[in-house]
C-alpha cells in the first residue's frame, strides 16, 4: 500500500506457474538434520485484533501449523514504508531469514532493493507488482468482495446514501470503491457512495472522525479502506450500519455490521513456504480472489435478513464459477464525470482494471485525495 505508482500497477502478469507444489523427498537416515527454515514477515500496522495485518498474521500461523518444525518465523509489526522498510527487511535477509513476506503495497520498491544484495533469499511481495528472480508478488482480487458487499449495503440502507473512508487514490481503492458503487446501485439503482480520503493507510483517529464527518452527511451504512476497526466502532457508537474489511469485525461492532470482507492468506502462505523446503520456488505473480479462497464474504450481522444473505452468498457463488464480474456491464457504464468506461456488454480486461483512474456514476467525491 502506497500512495505513488498508480498507473504502473498494470505491468502485473498474474500466473504462478509453481502454485502447486510437489511432496518433499524423503531424507535418508545418514542425512544430516537440517534447520528449520527461518520465515520472516513485516507489517504495516501494529498487531490488533482485526484488520489487514491480523489478516497476515494469521496467514503466518497457518504456516506454522501446517510445516511445525521444520519452520521457524519471525514477525516485525509496525514498521513505516520507505527507509524503516528496508532497514527491517534488510535486518532479516541479514540474519538467516531465507523467505521474507513483505505484505503492503510501499514495501514494494524496498523489497526489491534488499534483494538484489541477498539473491539467494526469497522474498514475496505482497500488493506488489514488481517481479525479479528471487522477488514473487501476490494479490487478492478485493473488488470481488466489494461487489458482494455492496449487494448487502444497497439491500440495507434506508437513506440511499453509503459512506467510504478510503486510505489512497491507488488502482486497489478504486477498483473497490466502484465495484461496492456497482454493487449497490445493481440492486439500488438510487444509491449514492460518497468518499472521504486520508491519505493514510492506518490513522484511528482520522478514520474515525471521518466516519463521524460522513454520519452527518445523511450516510447509513458505511464501507472503508483503511487498516483499523476505528470505522466499524464509529458506526456500532452511532447506530448506524457498516462493512466490515479484511477480517470478521463483529467484536468491535456486533450491531453494526452487516458483513465482512476476509481476506486469507493461509493456504497461500504455507504453499509458498513449502514451495521453499522443497527447492520449487519460483519467481511469479498471482491475481486470486473469490474463485482461489483468497477472498470471502461472510459474517452476516444480525440486522441482515435471510433473504439479503442467500442473494449475497448465491452471487458470490457466481463469481467463484466465473458467471459473474462486478465490472460486466449489461448497459454502458459511465464514470461520475460522464464519460463512458466499460461499453454495453462488455467486460473489463485485468489490465483495465489495474490501470482503474475513475470513479463510477453513483459516487461522489473526486481521485484528490485532501
Amino acid at each position: 500500500m502506497y500512495k505513488n505508482l498508480v498507473a504502473a500497477l498494470a505491468a502485473a502478469c498474474f500466473l504462478f506457474p509453481a502454485y502447486s507444489q510437489t511432496a518433499k523427498p524423503a531424507a535418508s537416515a545418514s542425512a544430516t538434520v537440517k534447520e528449520p527454515l527461518k520465515v520472516g514477515f513485516v507489517y504495516v500496522a501494529p498487531i490488533g485484533d482485526a484488520g489487514w495485518v491480523r489478516q497476515h498474521e494469521e496467514g503466518r500461523k497457518a504456516v506454522v501449523a501446517a510445516l511445525g518444525d521444520q519452520v521457524k518465523t519471525s514477525f516485525v509489526e509496525n514498521v513505516a514504508e520507505g527507509p524503516d522498510a528496508e532497514r527491517v527487511i534488510r535486518d532479516l535477509a541479514a540474519t538467516g531469514h531465507k523467505l521474507i513476506f513483505t505484505p503492503s503495497f510501499g514495501y514494494m520498491e524496498p523489497t526489491l532493493k534488499v534483494a538484489r544484495e541477498f539473491p539467494d533469499v526469497k522474498f514475496e511481495s505482497i500488493t506488489g507488482y514488481k517481479t525479479a528472480p528471487n522477488v514473487a508478488v501476490a494479490n487478492a482480487r478485493f473488488y470481488e468482495g466489494r461487489y458482494l458487499a455492496g449487494i448487502a449495503a444497497g439491500r440495507m440502507t434506508q437513506s440511499n446514501v453509503a459512506g467510504y473512508v478510503a486510505g489512497f487514490p491507488i488502482p486497489e481503492v478504486l477498483q473497490g470503491i466502484n465495484a461496492f458503487t456497482l454493487g449497490m446501485r445493481s440492486v439500488n439503482p438510487k444509491a449514492q457512495v460518497k468518499v472521504v480520503w486520508l491519505n493514510a493507510w492506518f490513522d484511528p483517529p482520522r478514520e474515525r472522525d471521518a466516519a463521524m464527518t460522513l454520519f452527518n452527511q445523511d450516510v447509513d451504512v458505511i464501507a472503508f479502506h483503511t487498516g483499523s476497526t476505528a470505522v466499524m466502532a464509529a458506526a456500532q457508537e452511532r447506530g448506524k450500519l457498516a462493512v466490515a474489511y479484511h477480517s470478521d469485525m463483529r467484536k468491535t461492532a456486533p450491531d453494526a455490521q452487516i458483513v465482512a470482507i476476509t481476506h486469507e492468506w493461509g493456504d497461500y502462505y504455507t504453499q509458498r513456504t513449502q514451495a521453499v523446503l522443497n527447492g520449487t520456488w519460483q519467481s511469479g505473480s498471482l491475481w486470486g480472489g473469490v474463485k482461489q479462497g483468497m477472498i470471502r464474504v461472510d459474517g452476516f450481522g444480525s440486522k441482515v435478513p435471510r433473504a439479503v444473505q442467500d442473494e449475497v452468498l448465491a452471487r458470490q457463488r457466481q463469481v467463484a464459477t466465473g458467471t459473474l464480474h462486478p465490472f460486466t456491464a449489461k448497459v454502458a457504464v459511465k464514470d461520475n464525470q460522464g464519460k463512458e468506461v466499460i461499453a454495453a456488454g462488455q467486460t473489463l480486461s485485468d489490465e483495465q482494471i489495474l490501470k482503474m483512474n475513475w470513479l463510477v456514476e453513483g459516487v461522489q467525491g473526486t481521485l484528490n485525495a485532501r
